[in-house]
């Protein structure tokens, strides 16, 4: 009875566990009667015939991260690189995803593998650098192209690390510090030509300057000689008109030949205490001669 009973419950789970099917919300199942394609279970609880319908796939509809590895690539400028990536894809169509492909995640890797090589064959080794994106861009288009078939839609994909060979790593290392030789050359030129540019065009200011000051130093002492000039004019002018006052003055004409005699004595005292011989007038009348030619020009003087 007990053996018996233990059967019965048996085959009762059996059942069971055969007849209702239990769906996750992140996948789909892919129900089989007699070997053959049924229908596809979407998330919930499912009744099914036992012994006739099975569980032929379950398929996971979330999206799916798979690593590419490490693999060996040339450049077009012949460098060997080791390049890995990731490809982000999702199960669109489960029907197509059980029965389109064997498996979809190994394929996917296989093929990210293949079109990167392709891909970073395409550029140099200087480009694989900068042009990330639009390689990540092309390996999806021809990702997605393949896939679609297998009911799978890739997402994105991402290089991860692209590293060359060491002696290129340290070729480079030279170059960057060439180059950074170079703009340190470039910059300390340039600094050393805006000093000298500065240097000429503070001399330039200063000669400017100088000469301006140059010429305003020759026009204000041109304006004193000239200002000189008109004031000793003036001075003369003045002291002319008032000895001509003077001389219209009563007995202003006596000063005068008084003046010019002493003047015309005092001369000839000079000439003679400085002379080796002694020196006389010729005629005696000439100094009378001397003293009337002194009247004559005094006299229109004092008529004015």
């Amino acid at each position: 009875m007990w053996t018996l009973l233990l059967a019965l419950i048996l085959l009762g789970l059996f059942i069971f566990y055969n007849t209702f099917v239990i769906v996750e919300m992140r996948e789909e199942v892919i129900l089989e009667r007699f070997g053959k394609y049924h229908d596809t279970l979407h998330p919930g609880l499912h009744f099914t015939i036992p012994l006739v319908d099975r569980v032929a796939y379950r398929q996971e509809t979330r999206e799916q991260v798979l690593d590419v590895p490490h693999q060996k690539c040339i450049t077009q400028d012949n460098i060997e690189v080791d390049v890995d990536g990731i490809v982000y894809l999702k199960v669109m169509d489960a029907y197509k995803a059980s029965y389109g492909i064997n498996d979809y995640r190994l394929a996917a890797v296989n093929l990210a593998q293949t079109t990167m090589r392709s891909e970073v064959g395409k550029i140099t080794l200087d480009d694989t650098f900068s042009e990330r994106d639009s390689m990540n861009e092309a390996i999806v288009e021809e990702l997605d192209k393949a896939s679609d078939p297998w009911g799978v839609k890739v997402m994105r994909y991402e290089l991860k690390d692209i590293q060359p060979s060491q002696d290129i790593v340290l070729t480079m290392e030279k170059q960057m510090e060439a180059e950074r030789e170079k703009r340190a050359e470039i910059t300390e030129s340039s600094g050393e030509r805006d000093a000298r540019i500065n240097v000429s065009e503070g001399n330039r200011q200063k000669s400017i300057l100088m000469s301006e000051g140059q010429r305003e130093a020759r026009v204000n002492e041109a304006e004193g000689e000239a200002r000189e000039m008109e004031l000793i004019a003036e001075a003369t002018a003045n002291g002319i008109e008032r000895i001509a006052d003077a001389i219209a003055q009563p007995g202003g004409s006596l000063a005068v030949k008084m003046r010019l005699t002493e003047q015309f004595i005092d001369r000839l005292g000079e000439i003679v205490d400085g002379a080796n011989v002694s020196v006389l007038p010729m005629e005696a009348a000439n100094l009378k001669s001397f003293f009337e030619g002194a009247s004559e020009v005094t006299n229109p003087i004092q008529n004015k």
